[in-house]
């Protein structure tokens, strides 16, 4: 069942859980509960990952802060309405979680796969040090006539083959999932500390109607 659902968009993350457990949401009498994950990179620095988990899954998994979570999951938006407009919401969303020692950190495992359309016209930019970079909006199909909304970052090749792409374009890609802090000013003056997450594509292709191939 689990595979089958993971068919457009599969994430594998090792992390260490670092925030309190919150209470989302019920969903037919399901409730939902939310927590941050801090996902290593190759680097010393690291992603802080919102992630949404089933009543049905935490018991397995005991007290969980501050432990260490192998998770399997998909990458799922939604809209929420705050400061009079509507803001995409992006989550890890935990389909089978256990608990792995310490030493599993090290493998850096960050990993997505996304099987969708492009839904806005590409974004291509450089930087001032000349790197060039694209900007995608991907819609993935999920059950139940629902789609997820997942912003994509490319960099180099990847990014002005990208820029060609059109709005309605089939397309592949895998790469893992990070975090970025940004300001952002508010009618006040003032500066606000925003969060955004997007996918960091390793890797992409022209979709075709056959089974996905591992990179």
């Amino acid at each position: 069942m689990v595979e089958h659902i993971l068919e457009n968009n599969e994430v594998q993350l090792i992390g260490r859980v670092v925030s309190s457990i919150k209470f989302s949401h019920k969903v037919y009498g399901e409730g939902f509960y939310t927590f941050n994950l801090e996902v290593p990179r190759l680097s010393d620095s690291y992603d802080i990952l919102p992630v949404t988990i089933s009543e049905r899954i935490l018991p397995t998994l005991g007290s969980i802060e501050g432990k260490v979570l192998e998770t399997v999951g998909q990458f799922r938006s939604y809209n929420q309405y705050e400061e009079g407009k509507n803001r995409l919401i992006l989550t890890v969303f935990i389909l089978e979680a256990k608990e792995v020692s310490e030493q599993e950190l090290a493998k850096n495992k960050n990993y997505i796969y996304l099987n969708g359309y492009v839904c806005k016209p590409p974004i291509y930019r450089t930087t001032p040090f000349g790197r060039e970079i694209t900007d995608l909006l991907l819609a993935v199909n999920r059950s139940y006539h629902k789609s997820d909304y997942i912003p994509c970052i490319t960099w180099g090749r990847n990014a002005r083959f990208a820029e060609s792409l059109s709005v309605g374009d089939h397309i592949e890609v895998w790469g893992r999932i990070q975090s970025r802090s940004y300001q952002k000013k508010l009618e006040t003056g003032e500066a606000s500390t925003k969060i955004a997450y997007e996918i960091s594509i390793s890797k992409m292709e022209i979709a075709e109607n056959s089974l996905k191939e591992q990179p």
